[in-house]
């Protein structure tokens, strides 16, 4: 066996951060380390560096590999032993898809198979729109926007290691209520992702944040990571619904302080859910990062 899997760890994260930044493409949002670091226990991840890439297998809810990471381009895939130790490949960004497409193309041995996900899809977003909120395509954000800041006295601060108390005590209240009102398997993984983050904040390297609070209280967060000089990926956005307005206050009002030296922010995947789908296309995206499913027999 040519890949040695070992657990995801803080320890080489730096190591990891090299090898994504040798792909070719802007890479989905799923490969920014906090996001692996995050739903390592839940998907029970490991890594393995081998030859300039790295390899993610994840383990439940099915053995599969994630799209290698690292420079493709330098890269024989035919002839590339460590790939035919996993036969199924998900989260495989349109770039790299397109590569194997024509390696494999000609092959007598082997066959593989693309199947796009567009529940996968990354919605990618303008900073700058999402800032300005302006035109008839963002009136609805910026009414709400508006009411939340005239209706309410609010205080926004960047997210820091002092503040990671007042995070975890919003956070653990917003899941309580959806466990006793809208119970779901994929919000209480989520809130474990969500912890093993914030209670490592100051452990993972890039990561940062801010928060709005009402009377000393956190009433919304958001936690991001830089994907590449010119992109942020928000990996969770929680706010108290008791507060009309509150997403749209904390979407912009962290973009606006602490994120416009950015072009784009990548608010990640819908996973095929209707109303996550509804709500991330009302932002208006400015174009999607495709994903796909590999099968190699």
């Amino acid at each position: 066996m040519l890949l040695d899997f070992e657990p995801i760890s803080l320890e080489r994260q730096d190591e990891y951060r090299n090898a994504l930044s040798g792909c070719p493409q802007l890479m989905t949002s799923d490969f920014a380390f906090a996001n692996i670091w995050g739903w390592a226990e839940y998907y029970q991840l490991e890594w393995a560096f081998h030859r300039g890439l790295v390899w993610i297998r994840q383990n439940y809810p099915e053995r599969a590999c994630w799209a290698p990471v690292g420079p493709w381009d330098d890269y024989d895939w035919t002839n590339c032993k460590a790939m035919r130790e996993c036969n199924k490949y998900i989260r495989v960004p349109e770039y790299l898809s397109s590569l194997w497409s024509k390696a494999f193309g000609d092959s007598l041995t082997l066959t593989l198979t693309l199947t796009e996900k567009r529940g996968q899809w990354d919605y990618v977003y303008s900073v700058e729109e999402l800032v300005a909120l302006r035109g008839n395509k963002f009136h609805k954000k910026k009414n709400l926007l508006n009411q939340f800041n005239k209706k309410y006295e609010w205080e926004y601060k960047p997210m820091c290691s002092v503040c990671i108390d007042q995070v975890l005590t919003m956070q653990a209240e917003w899941i309580k209520w959806f466990e006793e009102n809208d119970p779901s398997e994929a919000l209480v993984a989520e809130n474990t992702a969500i912890t093993r983050v914030l209670t490592n904040f100051d452990k993972i390297g890039g990561l940062f944040g801010g928060t709005i609070s009402c009377d000393g209280k956190v009433i919304a967060y958001t936690v991001a990571e830089p994907l590449c000089e010119d992109t942020v990926v928000i990996h969770f956005e929680k706010g108290n619904v008791a507060y009309k307005g509150v997403y749209q206050a904390i979407n912009q009002m962290f973009l606006k302080n602490d994120a416009v030296q950015f072009t784009h922010v990548n608010r990640e995947q819908d996973l095929g859910d209707e109303g996550l789908r509804k709500a991330k296309l009302s932002y208006n995206p400015t174009f999607f990062l495709k994903k796909f499913e590999a099968i190699i027999e």
